[in-house]
């Protein structure tokens, strides 16, 4: 029978007695010592795995292995051998046989090592000293700042993607960088050049499937003859089936590693399927809608931001709470069951909620909303809409009136601090609600939205904690299956 022995948190004393069996596995953590007493045996078979800066001491009469025993070490394993006799060092006539790590064992170690540092830093509420003059998250809007801070100093200096190279354009590697499903292509072509993209696939912790929905929905099916999803979960599976015969990373996670990005309505659906296949997958999904679905533990929920061409977003503006003379404000078109009710209560009916259709071109929609304290933020077809990411970049306190919307970077972010949310049902009461928030704690939300813009502005090349350095931490945290909680 194998055993493998976990270290305890506390340390051995001098009189202790550490006994290992035949065929154990037994690991010391990271800066431990582990001394041998006079006339001590490792019986056969047993396997000793050294980590970094642990050391084990060994007096000249002990016998540290037989022909059978494993020192399980990196190449610094002789080094960490300290005061023990010329037979105790490592040399062929004891029979040590030094287990060389594979890549994937050095991944494993350094997840965990990264798990180590971020849960220590959320427990000691320090920051860790990184980069001279970077940004450093602080305050309420955060649900922890400390581990989110080291979690992205973890992220910046192990996380490595490998994009399957694989497919030709305009299916593969060809996404959209403008319009409302920008973001799918803006990652895309981000990885291409990105610090994140692996040099090579045995070093990468995640892997990714360079596959633009928007471009099949664009090129396989229109003119549209038929709304089925068939041929779109064709192509991806037909894609990972051949990825799985031909490298050996989806097999040796099930896909847990592996993700796609897409802002396509139908995106979601890539998985409907064959359930089976796609169960560990992470799908980062503009469509984000927990009543469908989408899992936040595994999944993640991508920004939906409406990109203009020749420009990577909306214009920032930074009008201050006292130039905000409407209470709120809405326009666009009566897409879905949410907004047709919003326009059943609110459309026109109201001097302080400004709820319109389509404005004429005589106004400017971005300047209303720039004037407004208020942003009304209600799902359309989909749960999903850019005036979240609007309202932000106009400094306007988004209202999400949505059942089911997984927002964006929740891991991280406290929505609660710098949004209201409205549910479904009570969008006759919408005025009601806004007008019970004070004065004071608006001013207090309106500074926060000005505090998180960062994290929804689009730069390229990206930068450390812009929009997509958090969407690539959502998948990092995936990957290492920690959620950053309080």
């Amino acid at each position: 029978m194998n055993h493998h022995f976990h270290y305890l948190p506390f340390p051995y004393h001098k009189h202790s007695k550490l006994s290992i069996p035949d065929h154990p596995n037994f690991s010391l953590p990271n800066n431990f010592t582990l001394s041998l007493t006079d006339n001590s045996t490792l019986s056969n078979s047993s396997r000793l795995s050294l980590p970094v800066n642990s050391k084990l001491s060994i007096p000249s009469n002990s016998t540290l292995f037989s022909n059978h025993t494993q020192a399980s070490d990196d190449t610094h394993f002789n080094n960490r051998l300290n005061n023990s006799s010329t037979n105790s060092t490592g040399s062929a006539e004891h029979g040590i046989i030094v287990h060389e790590k594979n890549p994937f064992e050095k991944i494993e170690e350094g997840l965990a090592r990264a798990r180590a540092a971020i849960r220590e830093a959320g427990r000691s509420k320090r920051y860790t000293p990184y980069r001279k003059g970077g940004f450093v998250p602080r305050g309420s809007v955060y649900i922890n700042p400390y581990s989110f801070h080291q979690s992205h100093i973890e992220m910046e200096k192990l996380f490595r993607i490998w994009p399957y190279k694989e497919g030709e354009p305009p299916l593969f590697y060809n996404g959209p960088v403008n319009d409302i499903y920008s973001i799918e292509g803006q990652f895309m072509d981000e990885l291409r050049k990105s610090p994140f993209a692996a040099k090579d696939p045995n070093e990468a912790i995640a892997f990714y499937l360079p596959i633009s929905v928007v471009n099949i929905v664009r090129y396989v099916y229109r003119p549209y003859t038929t709304y089925s999803r068939l041929r779109l979960q064709n192509i991806i599976e037909d894609y990972i089936g051949i990825m799985a015969k031909r490298y050996p990373y989806w097999n040796r996670s099930n896909g847990g590693d592996h993700f796609l990005v897409s802002c396509h309505d139908w995106a979601p659906d890539v998985s409907v399927g064959n359930p089976k296949l796609f169960k560990n997958f992470v799908r980062v999904l503009c469509n984000a809608n927990s009543s469908e679905g989408f899992q936040p533990i595994r999944d993640v929920s991508l920004p939906e931001i409406n990109i203009p061409f020749g420009k990577l977003g909306p214009p920032l503006l930074k009008h201050p709470p006292e130039n905000r003379s409407i209470l709120a404000f809405f326009a666009g078109g009566a897409h879905g069951h949410v907004r047709r009710l919003l326009f059943q209560h609110w459309k026109n009916k109201d001097g302080e909620i400004k709820v319109h259709d389509y404005l004429p071109k005589t106004q400017n929609y971005t300047e209303l909303m720039s004037k407004s304290k208020f942003c009304l933020c209600p799902s359309g077809y989909e749960v999903a809409s850019p005036r979240v990411v609007e309202s932000i970049y106009t400094g306007c306190v988004p209202v999400i009136i949505s059942d089911s919307y997984v927002l964006p970077f929740s891991d991280v972010l406290d929505w609660s601090k710098f949004s209201i949310h409205v549910s479904v049902a009570k969008i006759p009461e919408l005025k009601s609600i806004l007008q019970t928030i004070s004065e004071h704690e608006y001013v207090k939300k309106q500074k926060r939205v000005m505090q998180v813009q960062r994290h929804f502005v689009l730069n390229r090349p990206s930068r450390p904690f812009d929009m997509l350095h958090i969407v690539m931490h959502s998948v990092w945290l995936r990957r290492l299956n920690l959620r950053l909680l309080g």
